[in-house]
């Protein structure tokens, strides 16, 4: 897990800088954290209290962008069936890009229940305590750095960081061409509903766009 911890403690720094800037109490930077544990949920949450989005909007912004959260469960349910509902209830909190990544393959490969239930356990305890410290890290940063550095640029920075990476095709550039003129097109909208209609535009998008592609393949 080396590699993905590597990769995950300056998105959890970002995300701790990027509640203290916009005006959130360590504490509650913490608790937030803790709480969601999603970087990418995190991020919206952030960038929306800086919009004073109304707590609504809040919520189901990161409900959308955590839906792949079902596909992996999905994913993981067949293999996971047999273990007592306290144990899924647990490894439903670890359950991350990270941790699913790192360990739908053993689950695959083995049919020891109890040994890969501990390794999944195991690798979601590993990634949240990097995470945790990762964010006090950022929260600590972002008390020390002056405000007149305006810290709320590493929000957007971040959310790029995170999306180059998966433009590698033509429904993914379509997904994001949909959700980005969306955004700017609708920015009228009253209490940020843009950003929740970008989103399910380019979902709907890229769900016309795959069945296209899969039509001329």
């Amino acid at each position: 897990m080396t590699p993905m911890l590597v990769g995950i403690i300056p998105f959890g720094m970002v995300c701790g800088v990027g509640a203290i800037s916009v005006g959130a109490s360590p504490l509650a930077a913490l608790a937030m954290s803790m709480i969601m544990f999603s970087g990418a949920a995190q991020i919206v949450a952030v960038q929306l209290l800086a919009a004073d989005a109304p707590f609504g909007v809040i919520v189901l912004s990161c409900l959308v962008v955590s839906l792949r959260l079902l596909m992996y469960s999905a994913a993981m349910a067949p293999h996971l069936r047999q273990l007592d509902q306290r144990w899924r209830n647990v490894l439903s909190y670890v359950l991350t890009d990270q941790a699913f990544a790192g360990t739908i393959q053993r689950f695959r490969d083995s049919d020891d229940l109890s040994g890969n239930a501990s390794y999944f356990l195991g690798t979601g305890v590993l990634l949240w305590g990097t995470w945790q410290i990762a964010t006090v890290v950022g929260i600590l940063a972002g008390q020390i750095l002056p405000a007149s550095w305006q810290l709320e640029f590493v929000v957007p920075l971040c959310f790029i960081a995170v999306l180059v990476p998966l433009l590698r095709d033509r429904v993914s550039l379509l997904v994001f061409a949909v959700a980005g003129v969306a955004v700017v097109a609708l920015d009228a909208m009253p209490l940020r509903l843009s950003m929740i209609c970008a989103g399910l535009l380019g979902i709907a998008a890229g769900m016309i766009g795959d069945k296209a592609e899969r039509a001329h393949g």
